[in-house]
């Protein structure tokens, strides 16, 4: 008898050479088509070849799936795979407690604990494994076993029990087969020995674990009652390289992508490289100043420009987005946030270049900047984020981080010709004598003169243009002018933009104040303390700069306001700054991302502090 669940928290952990994201991405991507609302969370190890059976080495991906909407990967998982020892040390401590945990115990002899560091002969010898329930699969022997027949080395037999310990989960939690079985077809099409030796992997597990079912329990996922449409499992980088598409459809323009690859935005210049179908031009730099400056000669030429990068490439490319500023051209520039300073922790994340995404410019430098809430929310910011770069002529900055680049979940397909389907442009269709380069209309946006236009030639660089010819000046009176247009200009941005919305009442006693990949845990534990009466209230922050027009409003009809981030504070000083409202901050900086259960236990005590 299966027993029927409303959702489970699965952690697929083991060496980086052990096939882990792919057999986590299998996992979920067959979940989704089941019908569950899922969340993942990829965790990669920073070392791009750590010593196998390390603990440095480890590679996990942590799936949540349910039959209700979710919106995390979920905080303590309730079953670990384990493919050798260091994966077991390692994910151990963060399981709930009397969580499953499934162990290939061919990896789990002296070599294997020596590596670990485990000064232990047998798993006996493990005193903290008495409160979790073990299921034992000798996988790497079985998986060899199933491909004796086949016509394949050793070790290529060996890198097939990713997909034996997929079959095992498969039959535990009542997964069907086929999707996987169709992807590996596709995959390996050609490679008749692989195509034959991962179906065979995958069931045998799933013979196995028929086999030991006794000894475990099947349980069933029921689908989630998801709004009707038609789906697709999307990561955030993938839905920032189709909003881009999708812009430059909108606006009638080429889109122009130049960038130098950085963990952990690579994969944008990856998918869109590969969109020469859609017109995508792609230009891999030399490095991050190269890759920017290019991306402002394609927008100087009349194209929708953008380039992506991370926190260090970023203040590589400081200078030059001062020049875009200057210029006034439209340029939208990706940073998915990793860990820092410095190379940090090139594979995890955090939410700690706000301030230089604001500010990390010399002078008087604003743009907009706008920041995606999750993978399935990083389509439509990107679109917008070309949308007012477009319309403002200015850069904008999309923030994005690593959570939300590598996680991914179901994405209803938009209606594209309703929601999508129209840009404005500022350029000048019809060449005409009187052209001033800087002359602005209402919003202060000045007009887009592309090279070879007759009568639109305008001086192009770094240096302070005059407000009415665009000449080069440097009068005192006219550089403060300018600034203030340039201001001004960034100001009136508030009315392409929508009014903050909020997730709970109008006005009480605790307002939580979020932006960027925290919106999932924090909007989950705001519901349930909602759920059991407390007054609190989400305002989930999309536009950074400038902030919706009615945002003052709103700060001002709570007695208490809490922003929770994955830095030191970097929201807060800028709304304490902007609003004098005394909020205070909740601050998370370990390279990973909010648990549900942490933050209601923060918010409860911000609630009973106010008792």
């Amino acid at each position: 008898m299966k027993n029927v669940l409303e959702h489970i928290v699965i952690l697929f952990s083991g060496d980086s050479g052990d096939g882990i994201q792919l057999t986590g991405s299998q996992f979920s991507g067959t979940s989704a088509k089941m019908g569950n609302d899922i969340a993942t969370f990829p965790d990669y190890p920073s070392e791009i070849r750590a010593p196998s059976g390390t603990t440095f080495g480890v590679s996990g991906f942590q799936v949540h799936i349910g039959a209700k909407q979710i919106y995390t990967p979920g905080d303590r998982p309730d079953v670990l795979v384990a493919m050798n020892p260091a994966a077991l040390k390692v994910k151990l401590p963060l399981l709930k407690k009397g969580a499953t945990i499934i162990i290939d115990d061919d990896a789990f002899n002296r070599s294997g604990f020596k590596k670990a560091g485990y000064n232990i002969e047998t798993l006996n010898d493990l005193k903290e494994l008495q409160n979790f329930k073990l299921i034992h699969a000798p996988i790497t022997s079985q998986t060899q076993k199933a491909l004796s027949q086949i016509n394949l080395d050793n070790k290529s037999k060996r890198r097939c029990k990713n997909f034996y310990a997929l079959g095992l989960c498969y039959f535990m939690f009542s997964r069907n087969q086929d999707t996987t079985k169709t992807w590996i077809k596709e995959k390996f099409k050609g490679n008749k020995a692989l195509i034959e030796a991962n179906i065979k992997a995958l069931e045998a597990g799933y013979h196995y674990a028929e086999t030991i079912e006794t000894s475990t329990s099947v349980y069933h996922i029921p689908e989630a009652p998801l709004k009707k449409g038609i789906y697709r499992q999307i990561n955030g980088n993938l839905g920032i390289a189709w909003g881009l598409m999708q812009a430059a459809e909108a606006s009638g323009l080429d889109l122009f992508l130049g960038s130098y690859p950085i963990t952990p935005a690579t994969e944008i210049l990856q998918e869109l490289s590969k969109r020469g179908d859609f017109g995508v031009k792609t230009f891999q730099a030399e490095d991050e100043i190269a890759a920017i400056c290019a991306s402002i000669g394609a927008s100087f030429s009349g194209a929708l420009a953008a380039t992506t990068t991370s926190g260090p490439g970023l203040a590589l490319k400081s200078e030059a987005l001062n020049l875009a500023v200057m210029l006034e051209l439209p340029i939208v520039v990706v940073n998915v946030q990793r860990g820092g300073p410095s190379t940090g922790l090139p594979t995890k994340t955090e939410q700690a270049d706000l301030l230089q995404t604001l500010y990390g410019r010399n002078g008087e430098s604003p743009l907009i900047v706008v920041a995606a809430s999750g993978a399935g929310d990083t389509f439509d910011m990107a679109f917008h984020a070309a949308r007012l770069s477009l319309e403002h002529m200015t850069p904008v900055v999309l923030l994005s981080d690593g959570y939300i680049a590598n996680s991914s979940e179901p994405w209803r397909i938009p209606d594209f010709k309703e929601n999508y389907n129209h840009i404005n442009t500022n350029l000048v269709e019809t060449p005409y004598k009187a052209y001033k380069p800087y002359a602005r209309n209402k919003q202060m946006v000045r007009p887009w003169a592309i090279p070879g236009m007759p009568f639109m030639q305008h001086r192009i660089g770094g240096l302070e243009k005059d407000y009415n010819t665009g000449e080069v000046s440097y009068v005192p009176e006219n550089h403060e002018k300018m600034v203030e247009a340039r201001a001004k200009k960034l100001d009136l941005v508030t009315s392409n933009i929508p009014k903050q919305t909020l997730e709970g009442k109008g006005q009480g006693k605790l307002l939580i104040i979020s932006w960027g990949s925290t919106y999932g845990a924090i909007k989950t534990a705001v519901n349930y303390l909602q759920e059991e009466g407390h007054e609190i209230t989400l305002a989930h922050l999309k536009y950074l700069n400038p902030f919706p027009s009615n945002l003052s409003d709103i700060v001002e009809r709570f007695e208490r306001i809490l922003i929770p981030e994955l830095n030191k504070g970097q929201l807060l000083k800028v709304i304490n700054a902007k609003y004098h409202c005394n909020a205070k901050s909740y601050s998370k900086i370990q390279g990973l991302p909010f648990t549900i259960t942490e933050l209601i236990n923060v918010f409860k005590s911000e609630l009973e502090h106010e008792k």
